[in-house]
């Protein structure tokens, strides 16, 4: 249950982690706390949110252990959102694979002390690495052929992370949920995720007058699901009595970098032409042509699938955009 309980959000001033912050305010959570060492995120992004009484910001790394404990006082509950993405990975390899593995170590050690009884984690469709063309279920291994290296090892450490769940879980009893999340999109994005960028740099080029001219490839695919959507299914990940699962969390509608722009021109009301230019120094993820990742999975033990289709969810992260005034 969420009403009345307490939770702590890692990452907690990043995309996801204010989407998952607003629907436990909606469901009565009686204390959030976002946990974040402001490194990346970015605190202003959460402001409203801090105006609710029940949401408390606290600074703090996963990297040390004692500060995870001392904020685990007291909640019922984790969702693990903070971690290196790609990009990030890429720029700062070193910390990137210490947060991602013994930040990790960390929280579910802290965990165990507190006597948390669950976690829900953020895990990624990276964990299948270099997907194949059809529908992508939860039971694919991971396949680092092929695949841009920044990526792989973005992906490895979070294969690595959902283990050391398992491990918990077997050795403590730790409940847990990880959901391999697609390219997560909508109100407070970033400028961190591979697939996702291409959407702030048109909205950015578009609001500026300067040429549609995109570095990627117009036919390269990916599956984009709202941030809104993806909170749902944390909250009811958290919320349910499964334990021990992982579980795709994608719209399982592969979209092209072109028809992405062209939702973003429609939300801009902009009809200027596009152009792309392949740069092959450009950060990216495995190219794929063509493909779907099931989300049949958390229909079936969630009860989930996703309600915001594309549209609506470029709009509103546009008008979020325009309402805030962000560059």
């Amino acid at each position: 249950m969420i009403k009345d309980k307490c939770f702590l959000i890692t990452g907690g001033f990043g995309l996801l982690a204010s989407h998952i912050a607003g629907q436990l305010l909606e469901a009565g959570a009686k204390r959030i706390v976002l946990f974040d060492n402001s490194s990346i995120g970015d605190k202003s992004k959460v402001h409203d949110l801090l105006s609710h009484e029940q949401v408390y910001a606290v600074r703090g790394d996963i990297l040390r252990v004692n500060e995870l404990y001392d904020a685990l006082d007291g909640v019922d509950g984790v969702f693990h959102t903070a971690f290196f993405i790609t990009r990030p990975l890429s720029d700062n390899l070193s910390t990137g694979m210490d947060v991602n593995v013994r930040g990790m170590m960390n929280l579910l050690q802290a965990c165990h002390w507190r006597g948390v009884p669950k976690v829900v984690y953020s895990s990624s469709i990276s964990v299948y690495g270099s997907t194949i063309d059809g529908v992508i279920t939860e039971d694919m291994p991971f396949q680092g052929h092929g695949v841009p290296p920044a990526y792989a090892l973005y992906g490895s450490t979070k294969v690595v992370s959902e283990h050391l769940l398992a491990f918990y879980k077997e050795r403590f009893g730790l409940d847990y949920v990880a959901l391999r999340v697609s390219s997560v999109y909508g109100e407070r994005q970033h400028d961190r995720g591979v697939a996702v960028q291409i959407i702030l740099d048109a909205y950015r080029k578009i609001r500026d007058g300067e040429p549609l001219v995109i570095s990627a490839d117009e036919h390269e695919v990916h599956d984009y699901v709202y941030a809104g959507d993806v909170a749902r299914a944390q909250l009811m990940a958290m919320a349910s009595e499964l334990s021990g699962e992982s579980i795709n969390i994608a719209s399982g509608v592969p979209t092209s970098y072109g028809d992405l722009l062209q939702a973003v021109k429609r939300a801009c009301q902009n009809e200027a032409p596009v152009t792309f230019i392949e740069d092959p120094a450009r950060v990216r993820s495995a190219k794929v042509s063509r493909n779907s990742f099931s989300n049949e999975k958390a229909k079936r033990l969630l009860g989930w699938s996703p309600s915001v289709p594309m549209a609506e969810g470029i709009k509103r992260l546009i008008e979020w955009q325009q309402r805030n005034n962000q560059h």
